[in-house]
């Protein structure tokens, strides 16, 4: 009787062994296809990380810096839900003409900027001024459109202070 015991432990044991590796080889295989979202998102945008640099730095399309600023913002209310994330995907395609596949391309690529960044409060006065530099000002009026349809109103604390940080990196105030 202890064999078979025995045999049925180990045969739970090695069960439970499987789902484990099985479960590893997809977060595996997950995170694989996150590296590879991100490549896809950057080729479609021409964004080119240059080295010895920030990525920030690197970015050369307004939208770009745009679309990573709006995921900053509304990443400083808390996490973002699928509605704030839903609202965030319709802003981008209203304001800035994406379709839905180059929306979403460039909400992936606009989080890894952030998490470049350490987290969405450096992220913001960096992407502004990053943005600024770029056209001298003339996407704010769309960068705005944008917060102003993906946010949640009212807005946070947090968020109440990244809008002051925005409009420092644009001389604004």
């Amino acid at each position: 009787m202890h064999i078979i015991l025995g045999i049925i432990g180990l045969a739970t044991a090695a069960y439970f062994l499987v789902l484990r590796a099985r479960r590893g080889a997809e977060v595996a295989s997950d995170m694989v296809d996150v590296g590879r979202d991100v490549a896809a998102a950057a080729r479609r945008f021409g964004f080119r990380r240059r080295y010895n640099q920030h990525p920030v730095d690197s970015v050369d399309e307004p939208n770009l810096a745009i679309a990573a600023l709006a995921t900053a913002f509304i990443a400083l209310d808390d996490l973002p839900t699928a509605e704030d994330r839903k609202r965030l995907d319709i802003a981008l395609r209203k304001h800035l003409d994406l379709d839905a596949s180059g929306a979403e391309e460039i909400e992936v690529l606009g989080q890894w900027l952030v998490s470049e960044c350490k987290g969405a409060e450096p992220a913001v006065p960096r992407l502004a001024k990053r943005l600024n530099k770029l056209d001298g000002g003339a996407s704010f009026g769309t960068l705005m459109e944008v917060i102003q349809t993906a946010a949640r109103t009212p807005l946070s604390q947090r968020q109440t202070a990244a809008l002051h940080d925005i409009k420092t990196a644009f001389r604004l105030q």
